[in-house]
Formats: structure tokens, C-alpha cells, sequence
């Protein structure tokens, strides 16, 4: 699998208590911070007036589906993972049509899905996690490739502070020990597919900052499995050289798969479990589904949506 929190929709539910995550840390407050004081400004315009809002006043049933755009692996594990994750989705929003479509190997087909749709409305959310060709060629053709359905496309899950959380959550879970002597001695590799575009990169890179700022400035750095560098072997060196033996690595995927089992392999230390059905991914897949919605001027968007 490769590749700012907006609440625009009064529909959007919290997470359980059983999900909420304790602030135990002043990096974890500040992430929060962030987020909030993002989701606030991403309302306003440049000259201060506010963006007009989607409808919020209309039932989930009423709103355009959303197509979850998972990559598809030979790995039996990716589609199951990727399954329970669109189950938390349905938990936060149950009224709310959600399918899936995948852009290779697996099924369902995301030509396949959007044919079904037919003449009916989408909001395509790429389960990718920073911009590349999946997001800028293969989900804009297979959008063509269905013209009668009206659609538009997310953006894809990173960088984010959602995703933040979910990544800490899985070094946690995996064994990492968020205390001053890994911050002295400890280090992370965000281990990812990889990609040629510099945009992808980018996005990986400030998914890396933000991780390490997360944990209390431990140094992250991005590696790859392939198509860019470094790779995962080179950046535990490069960590190494440092001083930073405690190692782990961030398994920067959004289900098991070829790639992050191979990253995995290069582990001397801790090593997480992909993002996988991890509420805080859950809670992303919506947001961005909606910052979508919200992109499209508030009339314009209450029309498509009247002709339901």
C-alpha cells in the first residue's frame, strides 16, 4: 500500500470512550492543538470570510457514497485488514454508503465499483497515504472511465495528525517505551513503498517531522522499499551512526502486505504493525470525505444532492 482534520459535518460522531486517547504527553497535547486550530482555519479564506459549508442538515442516506481506494495486495491479510477498517468507518457513520474498490489485484475492481454506482453521486478517498501516480493518474482514469457518475476525489490519508496518532499507537502497542532514554538513545525509521514523484516524498517526509516531533524529538527518517531512498537497511545505518541504537521501525502501510513485510525483515529492534483498523484511520477516511464535500461551492453541492 503507498501512498487537516476539517469536522464539517454535525454527522461526524466522537470516537467511543474506549477509543479515546489519554494526553499523556505535551508533544500528544500540542498534536491535538494543531489538528483543532487546522480544522478552524481551513473554514476561513484568505480575506477572512468564512468558506461556504456543505449541507449538514440531510441523512447520511442522502449524501454520496464513499468509495474507499485501496491498492490490493497478493496478501490475503490486506483485504481483510482493509475490510475491518471500512467496518469502523460504517460504526462512526452507519447510515452512510460506504464501498471499496481496489486499484489492482484484489476485488473488487475500482472500475467495477464506480460502474455499479451508475448515474449516482461519489466521493472517492484514496487509502494511500501521500500523492504519486496511484492518486494522480489511476484513480482520476478509472473517474473518466465512469462518465455518467458525478465524483470527486480526497485527498489521499497523509500527512495528518490522525495518522500520527495511529502510528505512535502501533510503536506503542509494538513495544516502544516513550520515556527520556529513548529519547536519548532511541530512533525510528518511517519505512514506506516508496515512490519517483517529489510530491510523494514530500508528504512522507513531513509525516517523518511530525512523527519525531510526536515523540518528543526522537529523530524519524523516512525509508523506502523501493523506487526511492533510503532504504530501510541504510537508515537504520544512518541511525546507528548517530548514536541511536534503540531502533524501530514505523511500518508507514495501510495494511500488511509484500513491501511492509519486507521492511519488517530489517528490524533490529521494536517494529509496528501497519495502520490498519485503527480508529484515529477511521476517523481520517471520513474527514477527508468530507473536506471533499467541502470543496464544492455550498449551492452547488445542495443540488447534486437534492437530485438524490
Amino acid at each position: 500500500m503507498t501512498e487537516t482534520e476539517t469536522e464539517t459535518d454535525k454527522h461526524a460522531q466522537p470516537l467511543p470512550a474506549r477509543h479515546s486517547l489519554p494526553l499523556d504527553s505535551t508533544a500528544e497535547l500540542l498534536t491535538r492543538i494543531t489538528a483543532q486550530l487546522g480544522s478552524q482555519l481551513s473554514h476561513v479564506r484568505l480575506n477572512g470570510s468564512r468558506k461556504p459549508m456543505p449541507p449538514t442538515d440531510l441523512p447520511d442516506a442522502a449524501r454520496p457514497t464513499l468509495v474507499a481506494v485501496a491498492h490490493g495486495s497478493r496478501d490475503p491479510r490486506a483485504l481483510r485488514t482493509v475490510g475491518a477498517l471500512l467496518d469502523l468507518v460504517r460504526e462512526l457513520r452507519p447510515g452512510l454508503d460506504v464501498r471499496l474498490g481496489h486499484i489492482e489485484i484484489d476485488e473488487p475492481a475500482l472500475p467495477d465499483t464506480l460502474a455499479a454506482l451508475g448515474a449516482g453521486r461519489a466521493v472517492l478517498v484514496p487509502l494511500l497515504l501521500s500523492r504519486g501516480f496511484h492518486v494522480k493518474q489511476d484513480v482520476p482514469a478509472a473517474v473518466a472511465a465512469a462518465p455518467r457518475l458525478r465524483a470527486r476525489t480526497a485527498q489521499p490519508l497523509g500527512p495528518h495528525p490522525l495518522l500520527i496518532e495511529a502510528l505512535y499507537e502501533r510503536l506503542v502497542e509494538a513495544g516502544w517505551q516513550d520515556e527520556p532514554r529513548a529519547r536519548r538513545t532511541g530512533g525510528v525509521v518511517l519505512a514506506g513503498a516508496g515512490s519517483r514523484d517529489p510530491e510523494s516524498a514530500a508528504d512522507t517526509r513531513r509525516t517523518a517531522e511530525m512523527l519525531s516531533e510526536r515523540l518528543g524529538g526522537v529523530p524519524v527518517i523516512p525509508a523506502y522499499a523501493s523506487a526511492a531512498a533510503p532504504t530501510v537497511p541504510d537508515a537504520l545505518r544512518a541511525l546507528a551512526a548517530r548514536g541511536r541504537h534503540r531502533t524501530a521501525i514505523a511500518s508507514y502501510f495501510t495494511a500488511p502486505g509484500r513491501f511492509a513485510t519486507q521492511c519488517a525483515g530489517y528490524a533490529r529492534g521494536v517494529v509496528a504493525a501497519p495502520l490498519g483498523a485503527h480508529p484515529a484511520v477511521a476517523r481520517l477516511v471520513l474527514n477527508r470525505y468530507e473536506q471533499a464535500l467541502a470543496a464544492a461551492p455550498f449551492g452547488e453541492l445542495r443540488r447534486e444532492l437534492a437530485t438524490a
